[in-house]
C-alpha cells in the first residue's frame, strides 16, 4: 500500500511539481495539499499521513510556526522540510529539526531544476526514510525527571570511582543520520566537561550545516563542541563534529598525537561524511579503547568501519534500540552483524558513555 503524503507549499506551481515527483514513485501517493500552515494544521488535526513535505516561507502560518503548533497541540507528524530557505547553514533548518522535523532537502527556486534527476532522487530517498520512520513521541515530564535523576546518580558514581578505575586512553566515536540531530541533543548536553575522552561525531549533513549544529550544541553543553577543523588535536572534554561534505579521519603521529585530517573521496554508503572512514582511521591510533555509538539513521554506515576496527582495537559498541530510533537502519545493521555490546534506549546512552569512559 502506498504511503499517504501531505504536501504543504504556498506556490501552486511548486505544489504541482512536488506532487508529480512524489506520485511518480509507486511507494507514495499525495492524498492532500495545503497552501499554508493554517490549512495544514486543520488537515493534520483531522487526518493522519505517513509523511508531510513542508515548505518554510508561507503566508498566514509558516513552516516553523506550524511545527511549534503541532508540538503545542501534541499532534504527531513525520515531517520533512523541502524549502528554498533551507540553504547552506540556514538557522531555520536547525530550528525545524529541533521542533520535530526529521530531515530536510534544499528546494531549488526553479521548478525546472526541481524536476531534474539529482533533486528528484534525493527527495524520494529522504521521503522514503521519513515516511517509514517511527512516529515521534513527546517525552513526558515524569519521564524527563526520571532521566535527569538517573543521570545525576550516574555522575555521582563516576565521580566516586576515579578515571583510573577505567584504565588506558579512550575515545568516543558516534555515527548518526536521519533523526540524528535530535538524538544527539539528547546525548551531548548530558556529557560532563570532565569526560575522560574526546568525542568524535559523524552526522550525515551537507556542508555548512555542521558548523551551525556545533555552535548550537556548544551553547547548551558542558563540553566544548566544535566543527572539527583540519589539524585539530584531539583533547578530552571536547566534541568534534565532522564537517559536512568531507570525510573525517584521525591521523596519529609517531609521538602519539591524534589530529583531524579530512579527505575528499567520493561519497561512500551514499553519504559524505561517512562514519566508516572515521572508524577505520582509528585502527592506527594510540587509543587503548574505542567506544563506538551508532544512532538512528537509514542505511548501514558504520558497520564496515567498526568491523574493521574490531580486528585491531579493543572496542565497545553501543547501538540505539529500535523503539527510540527515528529510522532503525544503521543500528540494525550493527546489531545484525553481531557487533553490538549493548543495545540501549536513546535516553540512556549518555549515562552509558559516562560509565564506560569515566570522568577526571
Amino acid at each position: 500500500m502506498s504511503k499517504k503524503i501531505l504536501v504543504v507549499d504556498d506556490s501552486a506551481l511548486m505544489r504541482r511539481v512536488l506532487c508529480d515527483i512524489i506520485n511518480s514513485d509507486e511507494r507514495f501517493e499525495v492524498v492532500a495539499k495545503a497552501a499554508d500552515g493554517l490549512e495544514a494544521l486543520e488537515l493534520l488535526g483531522k487526518n493522519q499521513y505517513d509523511a508531510v513535505v513542508l515548505d518554510i516561507n508561507m503566508p498566514k502560518m509558516n513552516g516553523i510556526e506550524l511545527l511549534r503548533e503541532l508540538k503545542k497541540r501534541k499532534i504527531p507528524a513525520r515531517v520533512m522540510i523541502a524549502s528554498t530557505d533551507s540553504h547552506e547553514g540556514a538557522k531555520v533548518t536547525l530550528d525545524a529539526l529541533e521542533l520535530g522535523a526529521l530531515d530536510f532537502i534544499h528546494k531549488p527556486t526553479s521548478a525546472v531544476e526541481c524536476r531534474e534527476g539529482i533533486f528528484r532522487t534525493n527527495m524520494l530517498d529522504i521521503l522514503g526514510a521519513v515516511a517509514s520512520s517511527r512516529l515521534p513521541v513527546a517525552e513526558t515530564e515524569e519521564k524527563a525527571l526520571e532521566n535527569r535523576q538517573t543521570l545525576a546518580r550516574v555522575m555521582d558514581i563516576a565521580r566516586k570511582s576515579s578515571a583510573k578505575s577505567i584504565p588506558g586512553s579512550k575515545v568516543v566515536a558516534i555515527a548518526s543520520s536521519t533523526g540524528g540531530p535530535r538524538a544527539l541533543q539528547s546525548i551531548i548536553p548530558k556529557l560532563p566537561a570532565e569526560l575522560n575522552a574526546p568525542v568524535l561525531i559523524v552526522q550525515h549533513m551537507p556542508k555548512g550545516f555542521t558548523a551551525s549544529l556545533a555552535e548550537r550544541f556548544n551553547g547548551i553543553s558542558p563540553m566544548n563542541v566544535k566543527e572539527a577543523k583540519e589539524g585539530d588535536e584531539l583533547q578530552a572534554g571536547t566534541v568534534y563534529i565532522a564537517m559536512g561534505g568531507m570525510h573525517m579521519n584521525v591521523v596519529t603521529s609517531a609521538a602519539g598525537r591524534h589530529t583531524i585530517h579530512y579527505s575528499d573521496e567520493p561519497s561512500r554508503e551514499g553519504v559524505k561524511p561517512c562514519a566508516n572512514y572515521m572508524y577505520e582511521s582509528l585502527c592506527n591510533s594510540r587509543y587503548d579503547r574505542v567506544f563506538c555509538v551508532v544512532l538512528t539513521g537509514m542505511g548501514a554506515d558504520g558497520t564496515e568501519g567498526i568491523k574493521t576496527l574490531s580486528k585491531s582495537k579493543k572496542i565497545h559498541v553501543i547501538s540505539q534500540d529500535q523503539a527510540t530510533c527515528t529510522v532503525y537502519g544503521m543500528p540494525k545493521s550493527i546489531y545484525a552483524a553481531g557487533l553490538s555490546n549493548q543495545v540501549v534506549p536513546l535516553e540512556q546512552i549518555a549515562q552509558e558513555i559516562i560509565l564506560n569512559v569515566g570522568i577526571v
